[in-house]
């Protein structure tokens, strides 16, 4: 992606378009977010099942919860 992808407002399919994020991965994160409200910093990512350490690194610099 050219431009950070929010977390708390990317559709399923943005958030599929990021390098290791699929289809059950990106359901994973928009259902956690519908069901644990908005995510407050990166690092919360970590909480959705099937993100890890390696996996949030990758993410990191290409997602963001900034306004």
């Amino acid at each position: 992606p050219n431009s950070l992808i929010h977390l708390n407002t990317a559709t399923a399919s943005e958030l599929d378009v990021l390098p290791g994020v699929g289809p059950a991965t990106a359901k994973a994160i928009v259902d956690y977010r519908t069901t644990q409200g908005k995510f407050s910093r990166v690092e919360d990512l970590l909480n959705v099942p099937g993100i890890g350490p390696a996996k949030l690194a990758a993410l990191r610099d290409l997602v963001t919860v900034a306004q």
